[in-house]
């Protein structure tokens, strides 16, 4: 006998026995079914190595146009859509994911698995394309988004290190300095026709 799940939040049914193939990464289901990530917007074969997502955030469907025509992009990892996705659209969505997560404590692997590839080649590959490392951009869009916080906001430095996902202060004024030329505080006042300081953090 076949049990169904209904997943109320997406209207679909989802067997138990196609759940645990998820959960298990089991082979023998590749070929029957395909699930997608609705956080992610990536479809995967059932023996995708990649973490296991949310209950909630997956949809099922049993082949990969159906998947493809409902807005969802192949796994770069386990390449459900039968080829390999080109660099240039896996940097997209990496630079996308990042975009999206950069609030929170990013790594190489939290990074490569958010978006089904290894951490190696994410590194090489991100590079060959960018020019600059995923951590390089990472660090690129925090301070990009720090410098908005301290042009319209009244935040501490200390609170918006935090906010861009940098809650060491002194680790966020050291970066920012690098890459901007001047410390936190220093580019407030400049933004604000002040003069600016070489103080540390506010």
């Amino acid at each position: 006998m076949v049990v169904w799940i209904w997943k109320e939040e997406l209207g679909d049914l989802m067997t138990v026995e196609q759940w645990r193939a998820i959960c298990e990464n089991d082979v023998a289901f590749d070929g029957q079914f395909f699930y997608a990530v609705s956080s992610t917007r990536i479809f995967c074969r059932p023996s995708c190595k990649s973490r296991t997502p949310k209950f909630e955030n997956v949809e099922v469907f049993l082949d990969a146009a159906d998947a493809i025509a409902a807005g969802y992009r192949p796994c770069k990892r386990c390449k459900s859509g039968g080829e390999r996705l080109p660099d240039v659209e896996w940097v997209a969505q990496v630079e996308a994911f990042v975009r999206e997560h950069y609030r929170e404590h990013l790594t190489l692997s939290r990074i490569a698995d958010g978006c089904h590839g290894s951490a190696y080649h994410l590194h090489r590959v991100f590079k060959a394309q960018t020019g600059m490392t995923p951590l390089d951009f990472v660090h690129v869009v925090r301070i990009r988004e720090a410098c908005v916080l301290l042009e319209t906001t009244e935040m501490r430095v200390m609170e918006i290190g935090a906010a861009v996902g940098m809650p060491n202060a002194a680790q966020f004024a050291t970066l920012f300095k690098r890459t901007q030329g001047v410390t936190p505080s220093g580019y407030r006042k400049t933004w604000k026709g002040l003069d600016g300081d070489e103080d540390g953090v506010l």
